[in-house]
Order: structure tokens, then C-alpha cells, then sequence
């Protein structure tokens, strides 16, 4: 299934994959998704984000991508791309893989900072591009947060 291409693909993202749109961005995401896809078409599907749907805490939160893909030499994920909306910088973390990673799956703990939509999107050796997306609350903000006088 198609869900955008072009210059579209990245201001669209958000919501068509089914993500909750409650808050203005703080970042330019868009404008760095669509830097990275360029007019390709961003696919629904093949990628899973792990994302709790409620973290106390923004500082430490678990995050794992895993991408249904053979990873043999003429069909693997080349990158795995995660994108924040709310972060000061958009792109959180890209993970580069190869057909000798075995499995296309990565996990890690990432900083959020404030409530707000995550994008995965992984890149296959085809050139194609497939995403998933999480709607994440987070009750105390990471990354934003005032030191005290």
C-alpha cells in the first residue's frame, strides 16, 4: 500500500500513518523525511516500532525497530531511520545494517522530549521505503527542560 510520495510523503507522514497529530511540531521532521526518501513512496508496513504508549519518564525509554526482511544479499534493510516530531532535532537515531546483520532488528534507549509521534522508516536494498509510527505520552519531558535558577 502506498501512503505518500514526494514532496507530500514527508508533510503527510504523521497522520496517515495513523498517528495522533495533538501538538505543532518543534522540529522541521517533514523537511528532513523528505530529504531522506526524496519522491519516493513511503509504504506502510514491513517495519514494527516498540514504543511503550505511556513512559513516566522521558529520559530513558525503550525503543526497538524490527523489519520483516530475508536480509540475504540481494534482499536486506540497508538503514533504519527513527524521527521525533517534538525533539529539538529530528532524527533521533539511523542504524546502518547489511545482509550480515542476520536479523533486521535494533533496540535502544532513547530521550524524549515531550508528549509526541514517532516515525520509523526502513530503507531495503530495492530503494523502497516503509515506515510504522507510535503515539507516545510522556509525563515528564526530557530534552526541554528549564535548569533551575
Amino acid at each position: 500500500m502506498k501512503v505518500a510520495s514526494g514532496f507530500a510523503a514527508a508533510a503527510v507522514l504523521p497522520s496517515v500513518v495513523g498517528a495522533q497529530m495533538t501538538r505543532t511540531p518543534l522540529n522541521n521532521m517533514p523537511e528532513v523525511i523528505r530529504k531522506l526518501v526524496g519522491t519516493k513512496a513511503i509504504n506502510q508496513g514491513k517495519v514494527k516500532l516498540g514504543l511503550p504508549p505511556l513512559v513516566e519518564n522521558g529520559h530513558l525509554v525503550p525503543l526497538n525497530v524490527s523489519v520483516e526482511s530475508p536480509m540475504s544479499e540481494a534482499d536486506h534493510v540497508k538503514a533504519i531511520h527513527v524521527f521525533t516530531e517534538r525533539n529539538p532535532l529530528p532524527e533521533m537515531v539511523s542504524f546502518r545494517l547489511g545482509p550480515r546483520a542476520g536479523r533486521a532488528q535494533v533496540a535502544t534507549r532513547v530521550r524524549l522530549a515531550d508528549t509526541q509521534n514517532v516515525v520509523a522508516i526502513a530503507e531495503l536494498s530495492d530503494g523502497s521505503f516503509w515506515s510504522d509510527s507510535a503515539y507516545l505520552i510522556v509525563t515528564l519531558a526530557a530534552c526541554l527542560e528549564e535548569l533551575p535558577a
